[in-house]
């Protein structure tokens, strides 16, 4: 299991103190928040920590930033976003515990308070971390993705940046922001206006953070394609698995439109063939199963990704 310092004892202790507060008479949801402090800047959110006054806990808070607050695709998107994150209970999931609007009556949404690193940043020092506990790790994002696509949900935003490793063993898949659902007849729901990746002319360190993502989008996803399923995840999957083994994209360029091409039209070299680490076999042909850019190529459901991930793969002669 990997290992993370853990957060000061002092924070989010459990104190008597705090757990037999009197109860106010009347609950007044306006002064229920307090403390607040940013903890991440999104594209066009918000996230602080606060504490819960009635409840005595500190916890991670949602909004838009104030240019977006009054707009309301993104004021939906949000709504969405709270939704979804709270439907899917399950413990490689954020706990979301409320959703509401703040005085201005702009939506906001609380969640679990979750210390710990991205993947990001554990790759960051891939050196430090043996692949038996980083395959750990994705084992714990697959299980999450399979609960997410049996309940009828697609991520469709998996990359390192939106995967948690917490102190105590906790593995999360955050942001939900940009799920695919759809009727109950399987019917597509149509999407609230997702923003998709600008190709113009930027470059990686003008605008890393949009990149990361175009990094690990599918070709359908890339191309809008309207019958996009779950199988985009798959891919997702297999773009992070690629740069675990690796320590490189799959996909490469200099600027947006570059990397969007290579996605959409580079085989990616196999991961042993750009790094001096071993690689194992079955993970590899697992890895390059999953970035197959027809859908019909890839594992068809988590569930045969992860039937593929529990053979032995330490062993150099395994396949599937």
């Amino acid at each position: 299991m990997l290992e993370f310092p853990e957060p000061p004892k002092s924070y989010g202790s459990v104190f008597l103190e705090e757990t037999d507060k009197t109860l106010p008479e009347k609950i007044d949801q306006r002064t229920r928040y307090a403390f607040f402090s940013t903890i991440a800047t999104g594209g066009k959110s918000l996230i602080k920590s606060c504490k819960d006054l009635h409840l005595s806990r500190f916890v991670c808070y949602k909004t838009l930033k104030p240019e977006f607050a009054d707009d309301e695709v993104e004021q939906q998107r949000l709504i969405r976003e709270a939704r979804v994150t709270a439907m899917l209970q399950h413990p490689n999931t954020v706990p979301t515990y409320e959703l509401g609007r703040d005085t201005k009556g702009n939506p906001y949404f609380t969640m679990k308070l979750v210390h710990g690193y991205t993947l990001r940043e554990i790759l960051d020092y891939r050196e430090r971390y043996d692949l038996m506990q980083l395959m750990k790790l994705l084992n714990q994002v697959a299980y999450a993705l399979k609960y997410a696509h049996n309940h009828g949900v697609a991520h469709r935003d998996i990359k390192p940046e939106n995967i948690l490793a917490g102190p105590f063993g906790e593995v999360l898949v955050l942001d939900w922001g940009l799920a695919k659902v759809w009727h109950p007849d399987g019917s597509a729901v149509e999407d609230v206006d997702v923003d998709s990746p600008d190709v113009d002319d930027i470059t990686l360190t003008g605008q890393g953070k949009v990149q990361g993502t175009v990094h690990y989008m599918s070709p359908e996803q890339l191309n809008k394609d309207p019958n996009i399923d779950a199988r985009t995840d798959i891919y997702s999957f297999g773009a992070v698995l690629y740069e675990v083994l690796s320590g490189k994209c799959p996909a490469n360029g200099e600027k947006i439109h570059h990397i969007v091409e290579s996605v959409l039209n580079d085989i990616p070299p196999p991961p042993s063939e750009v790094t001096k680490q071993h690689v194992p076999p079955l993970l590899e042909k697992i890895a390059m199963c999953c970035l197959q850019k027809n859908a019909t190529d890839r594992f068809q459901s988590v569930d045969e990704l992860l039937m593929a991930l529990q053979q032995d793969w330490q062993s150099t002669l395994s396949s599937f």
